[in-house]
């Protein structure tokens, strides 16, 4: 099964950061959240603890709290969900004193506590009491094995503590090593098994991860028809999907066409490019198209081949954090590997805690997409940092050039996303307003990748044709002439009173939004950091009681 995503740790005050450090380094991947203005030394800063918390638990992301155990609990009352399905929620002591498991015994809780505690050097406030009489948790069983029959959990549990015996058939470790008392002759059962069997209020049924479904010729079938055959060859041998543990495809432009499998059975990929794998595994099952090998023990699809790639070109917004979306944020948060413009990853470095980061300057983005493209192709998962939105001006569009003209054969077995986020100019215009309140399109004054006379013509078509413009790229240290020439084909179409928007350095420190005319406008005015919207005929101020000005442009001419 695919795996939960990693814990993050809550401090509210600086207290307890150092606590949060210490049990984080327990936890692989985990992060550290803190409280602005009350912490320090942290990965992610936060300014309303109850939106953070809630909108982690909405994501299924394990939570620990650095805090009371109430807070929590009225905190998430409000969004309290399946008890099958909701995330670990763990209560530490500021001082580390105490670890109290709230939410999430059937998800894990009691294991992630036993973790945090023994970083801390404590013992973890464990109520459950299967846990305490049975040294086990049964509802939640270790990685690697899977629960068929939740529902009959809690009534099998309550006749072992009323003394009722209990037999096992089947192998589990961590049931062997447990307290229960089993007996050859029980008058409950616990069966661990590959084969497909449902349980009943006596009788828990486990399914170990010890499957591995290869398929041999991916080429053959669509992904629709690939879930047909493995669910038809795994009823037909009686084995269950919940006890496999990854599907195995050769790394190649067909394995990755039918990569998506993955996502429909919640199930692992692993690429391969030998069978050297199967040399610990017993066959169990073949035909021309797919085979299925059982192991001894659990397999830990870590253990065989690699990943698929991942490589997600994202835009974390203009610069605030806040405009950056969830799923922008959880993509870094799951990334191996941070690639971007060195300025870009600054404003991510927060969630950059544990990751490579391989920055470069603002003009090699076609070596950044073949860096990224590569170290997708080994495995990783790689996210790409653009600043606004990736597809406007930005990197997305570099990637797909790389991958449309190098044609390596790798790169197609990648997993490919692009994550947009709130663009420059969408920013600068609600900073004042609704200026591209009607048609409008956005051009970059840069002639580096264009001549300058594709740049002219352009300007001068939609100044005749009235749309607002966004200009993207004014001004640089060796472009200084553009934005003049720019106005000089404007002024021809547009008034000199046409509002004009000048919004430098939006969601960053320094912002500065000033509304002039066109004018007034003149190359001092901007810089690359500038990002400049031009009015239409019909775009209007509203001036405000503080001095200010409002800039719209009417929906309808």
């Amino acid at each position: 099964m695919l795996a939960r995503p990693t814990p993050i740790a809550i401090a509210l005050n600086q207290l307890s950061v150092p606590t949060a450090r210490q049990l984080i380094t327990s936890i692989p991947g985990a992060q550290l959240y803190g409280l602005a203005g009350r912490t320090t030394d942290v990965d992610v800063s936060f300014t309303n603890f109850g939106d953070t918390v809630r909108q982690l638990y909405r994501e299924g992301v394990p939570i620990i709290g650095l805090c009371a155990a109430g807070i929590l609990i009225r905190t998430l009352a409000p969004v309290l969900t399946d008890t099958k399905t909701e995330p670990p929620v763990v209560a530490v002591a500021a001082d580390g004193s105490a670890v109290v498991p709230l939410l999430g015994g059937i998800t894990g809780v009691n294991e992630l506590a036993e973790t945090i505690a023994a970083a801390l050097n404590v013992q973890p406030a464990i109520t459950t009491t299967g846990k305490i009489q049975f040294n086990t948790v049964l509802p939640n069983p270790p990685a690697g094995y899977y629960l068929a029959n939740p529902e009959h959990v809690k009534a099998f549990i309550a006749d072992l503590i009323a003394g009722m015996s209990v037999s096992l058939e089947g192998a589990a470790p961590w049931l062997v090593a447990s307290d229960i008392p089993f007996s050859t002759d029980g008058e409950r059962q616990i069966v661990v098994t590959t084969r497909s069997i449902v349980g009943s209020p006596t009788q828990l049924v486990y399914h170990p991860t010890s499957l591995v479904v290869a398929i041999e010729q991916p080429d053959q079938f669509t992904v629709t028809e690939w879930l047909e055959v493995i669910t038809t060859h795994l009823t037909t041998a009686n084995l269950t999907i919940e006890s496999v543990a990854c599907i195995i495809l050769p790394k190649s432009i067909a394995g990755a066409a039918i990569a998506g499998i993955s996502q429909h059975l919640n199930l692992p990929i692993r690429f391969v490019e030998s069978n050297h794998w199967q040399s610990a595994l017993t066959l169990v099952g073949s035909d021309p198209n797919l085979t299925i090998w059982s192991a001894i023990e659990t397999v830990d699809p870590h253990s065989i081949g690699q990943a698929q790639g991942k490589l997600t070109v994202v835009g974390t917004g203009p610069g605030s954090a806040q405009w950056m979306s969830p799923q922008v944020r959880q993509t870094i948060l799951a990334a191996t590997d941070l690639v971007g413009y060195h300025t870009y990853l600054d404003l991510v470095k927060d969630l950059s805690g544990g990751k490579e980061c391989h920055g470069s300057d603002n003009r090699v983005e076609l070596d950044r997409s073949r860096l990224a493209l590569d170290l997708a192709a080994s495995g990783k998962n790689v996210v790409v940092v653009s600043s606004g939105d990736p597809g406007i001006f930005a990197m997305a569009s570099a990637v797909l050039e790389v991958l449309d003209t190098a044609a390596n054969p790798a790169w197609q077995t990648i997993d490919l996303q692009i994550a947009p986020g709130i663009s420059a100019m969408q920013a600068a215009a609600a900073s004042v307003g609704a200026p591209l309140g009607h048609d409008f399109c956005a051009i970059s004054l840069s002639d580096i990748l264009k001549p300058w006379e594709v740049v002219a013509a352009r300007i001068a078509a939609v100044a005749a044709a009235d749309l607002a413009i966004a200009f993207y790229n004014p001004i640089s240290s060796q472009r200084s002439w553009q934005l003049a020439a720019a106005k000089e084909i404007l002024i021809k179409f547009r008034s000199a009173t046409t509002p004009v928007i000048l919004a430098r350095n939006l969601g960053r420190s320094g912002q500065e939004v000033r509304v002039i005319t066109l004018g007034k406008l003149v190359p001092e005015s901007a810089d690359m950091r500038t990002v400049i919207l031009i009015g239409s005929s019909q775009t209007k101020l509203i001036p405000r009681a503080d001095g200010t000005n409002l800039v719209y442009t009417p929906r309808s001419y």
